[in-house]
């Protein structure tokens, strides 16, 4: 897989996870507990300007889905993935980093939209 291009989206911000596959995986399918490991790139709703991506710094991201260790939206967003899989996440700010955002980063209250890819499944 290549990194996404990954723009503003059109409409409304969504009140909650909004998912949408954009391929779906014929690998195993990653369930609570287990370590994701992902390629993926954030952007802001409002502008669609990318405020972090694994694939500018060469290796994945893995995590335990399900374990508090990333945001929300992730920690749902992610489940039921397919090895091989890209998913769209559009994240509202209670699934995010909320009213605090992150750093200088993540404005507060901001929407996110993720394109996650599902790299493998780790026990």
């Amino acid at each position: 897989m290549e990194k996404p291009t990954v723009g503003p989206v059109d409409g409304p911000p969504p009140t909650d996870l909004a998912i949408e596959d954009i391929t779906i995986g014929t690998g195993q399918e990653v369930q609570p507990g287990q370590w994701a490991v992902v390629h993926y790139v954030g952007v802001s709703f409002d502008t669609g300007d990318e405020f972090d991506s694994s694939w500018n710094r060469g290796s994945p991201f893995s995590f335990p889905v399900g374990g508090g260790k990333v945001i929300e939206g992730w920690d749902r967003g992610v489940l039921g993935m397919r090895i091989g899989g890209r998913r769209k996440l559009v994240i509202p700010p209670q699934l995010g980093y909320g009213n605090q955002g992150a750093g200088n980063v993540i404005k507060p209250g901001a929407t996110l939209v993720f394109v996650v890819d599902l790299v493998d499944v780790k026990f």
